[in-house]
Formats: structure tokens, sequence, C-alpha cells
């Protein structure tokens, strides 16, 4: 193993800060990119860096001296493209050898999911760097499906009957650390990554309100009415395109098909939903 750091960005948010957790678990030192330093987790063996996406010559800086690193992808933004192919062109540039980049499951050019479309451009763009690369294309979160439960304890989408296969943050890390503690072996590899089960959002709602403790209901929108009900959050049309498209891309059965890609990497199964909400407090 390389005695080099591992590169970590988005180690101050949730997924990031998993997968930082469990690298410094190992003993691994590692150089964690964050936008600011005093909110850069505590670590053993890591040192924090400024450096955001968009600005190219802190990641070049950053990154110099570094073998392995991991992408995050950024805050959700008009630009965020942008900003990933700046970061990417200087993880190139500053000699990265190796990147590992947390993408979303289906990620083509004509997805569903509007924010899928991002994640298939970045991933061209990564290659076309001639950087090794593994592509960890995640589903919807589990740990997620509690927050679309409205106050009225109803769940509201144009999803229909449609089926999705969430998966938990903490297998997402497993496997994300998994892959940055021995890159070689998935290099020009991707991964989707699942949980054990497709659920329809009747489901959801099911065990989220057995788990919790209450009544929790599914109200399939139509995508008119979920624009309309969403339209009082006085958000950008690209932010409503993306709420509305996660729904109607589980319509579609574009984020449905259950894989073994988790059990693969981290050599245990997928954690379900059902056992996430009743492994933490409420």
């Amino acid at each position: 193993m390389s005695t080099r750091p591992i590169a970590i960005t988005g180690s101050t948010g949730k997924l990031g800060g998993r997968i930082a957790r469990r690298i410094a678990e190992t003993g691994t030192p590692q150089r964690l990119l964050v936008r600011d330093p005093s909110r850069a987790p505590d670590l053993p063996a890591s040192d924090a860096v400024t450096a955001s996406y968009g600005d190219g010559a802190a990641v070049r800086a950053a990154l110099e001296g570094i073998d392995t690193a991991l992408m995050v992808s950024g805050s959700e933004s008009p630009d965020r493209l942008d900003q990933h192919r700046t970061f990417v062109d200087a993880a190139a540039a500053a000699g990265v050898r190796h990147l590992v980049y947390i993408s979303f499951y289906g990620a083509t050019p004509t997805a569903t999911f509007t924010l899928a479309r991002d994640h298939y451009e970045t991933e061209q763009h990564i290659r076309g760097t001639g950087m090794a690369f593994t592509f960890l294309r995640d589903c919807f979160y589990a740990d997620f499906m509690p927050d679309l439960v409205g106050d009225d304890g109803v769940i509201r989408g144009p999803a229909g009957n449609g089926r999705v296969a969430v998966v938990a943050q903490d297998d997402i890390a497993d496997a994300a650390t998994a892959v940055l503690l021995n890159p070689t072996s998935r290099a020009g590899q991707t991964f989707s990554l699942t949980g054990p089960e497709s659920l329809t959002l009747y489901q959801v709602a099911e065990i989220v309100g057995h788990e919790t403790g209450r009544t929790v209901s599914y109200h399939p929108e139509t995508v008119a009415e979920a624009y309309e009900s969403r339209a009082s959050f006085g958000a950008p049309s690209w932010q409503l395109d993306a709420w509305v498209s996660t729904y109607t891309a589980i319509a579609a059965g574009e984020v449905a098909d259950v894989t073994d890609d988790v059990a693969r990497l981290t050599g245990h199964p997928p954690i379900s939903l059902a056992q996430l909400l009743r492994s933490r407090p409420h």
C-alpha cells in the first residue's frame, strides 16, 4: 500500500465524512479537501487543506503528491458540472493517478433524473483525462426516505407504482473505502450500488411508518400536481426539475434493479431500509 495520503473531498458532509472516518480507522494518512478547514473532521493521520471544486489552482496545489483521490459530487447548483470539470482537470494536472468518483445509478445523457445527466458528463470528462478511475453509481439514499414524508405524514410525488432500490450511506461508504484502499484492482470499473430490495413508495411509506411509529402513506401525484405543490418553495426551475424527476425516474423504472455490487466490494450484504431505520434513533 502506498504511504502517500489518500485525498478525500466532501468530508464535512454525511457521505464523505463517513468515508474519511473509515479511512482514518485503518491508519491510512489522508488529505481532506474542504472549503472551510475549521469544519473538517478531526481525524488521526489527516490534514485539511482549503480547495473548492471551482478553484482549479487551489485543487491542483492540494492534490500535489496524491496518487488516489475520492471525488464526492459537488453540491447541487446550476454550475455544478463546470465545477466538476475544473476539479477533474486540476486533479489530472496535479498528477493524480486514480480518481474514485461518487456518481449516480443509471447515469446517462438522457436519464429521467436530471442530475444524473451531470454525473454522466462528469464520468465522460474523467475518462478523457487518461487518469485511472472507478465510478460508484449510487441509487437514491435509503437515509433520505424519511425526509420525503411531509408534516402531514404523506409522501407525495409522481412515482406511480415504480420501484427504487434505495441504498444506505453506510454501505456506500464501506464500498468507497474498499476501493480507495485497493484502487488498482478496481481500475476502469463502474459499480451500481443498491440496497437489497426494490420498493414502491407505498412500501417505503409502510416501512418508514412502522419503524418510526408514525402513520405514513404515499399519495401518487401527477407531474403537473408535483410542480404545483412545490412551486411555493420559490426554488429555481432546475431545482424543481430535479425534485420532480426524482419521482419520475422511479416511475420510469430507471432506479429499480437490485445489484450485488455492495457485497462484491465490501464482503457483506447491503442493509435494508427497515434495518437502517431500526438502527438509528428517531
